[in-house]
């Protein structure tokens, strides 16, 4: 059963929450402020974080912060009233792999939690039109090695973990290095989505993945404009 912690400081709706979540099946920790959560986050293994924006005492993006520094692969959305362009977008550049606004559908919250939950399963495939064994779990390109399993890159003599969809982004251009893929068949592969704010969340992850790579001279992810990306690999 996975577990699931909710940070929310409106008490009414924090109550639907855990109550739609735990009928859904899930173990469901409550916390009212950002400082609670931070320390139901040292506490206790949870598999996804689901965080209200503005909370007292530690906001939501400083508890993201906090989250990530301690844990690099676990999954967290954002919970907010705020329909700025600018806050969604501060959202992804920190990480979250979902953001849900305010009002919203508690059957919309579940579907998005089993989804991510989904994708960031450890046997989750990157590519699930193909069979399993063109999915090895440790891949050797250019000078560089990803183990998919443990979320581990080995790049210029170091070693980056990954989160899991970095992971899987990474996999997907090793697997094809040198073609097109197309940013609407990566969002629906790795996403179930193509829509403009998770696009511009796929911007992030690819900027990421270069920085881990520049040190591989041989490696370089290429954009082609208005259509997609390419791992390009040196002779």
């Amino acid at each position: 059963m996975a577990h699931i912690l909710v940070v929310e400081d409106d008490p009414n709706l924090g109550f639907l929450l855990q109550d739609s979540l735990e009928s859904a099946g899930y173990a469901v920790t409550l916390c009212p402020d950002g400082e609670a959560g931070l320390i139901a986050l040292a506490q206790t293994p949870f598999d996804l974080c689901v965080l209200d924006v503005m909370l007292p005492k530690l906001d939501g993006f400083s508890l993201a912060q906090e989250l990530r520094q301690r844990n690099a692969t676990l999954p967290f959305m954002f919970l907010t009233a705020k329909t700025l362009k600018a806050d969604r977008l501060q959202g992804f550049e920190l990480g979250c792999d979902d953001y849900l606004t305010k009002p919203f559908g508690l059957e919309e919250l579940v579907y998005r939690v089993k989804a991510i939950l989904r994708r960031s399963a450890p046997t989750a495939a990157a590519v699930p039109s193909e069979p399993n064994h063109a999915l090895p779990e440790i891949i050797a390109f250019g000078a560089s090695q990803l183990d998919f399993r443990n979320l581990q890159l080995q790049v210029g003599g170091r070693t980056h973990t990954l989160t899991h969809r970095e992971a899987e982004l990474l996999r997907l251009f090793a697997q094809h290095p040198h073609q097109l893929l197309r940013r609407e068949e990566i969002l629906q592969r790795l996403w179930q989505d193509d829509g403009y704010f998770v696009g511009r969340s796929l911007d992030v992850f690819i900027s990421r993945l270069r920085k881990y790579l520049q040190p591989d001279s041989t490696l370089k992810i290429t954009t082609v404009h208005g259509r997609g990306y390419k791992l390009e690999v040196a002779e």
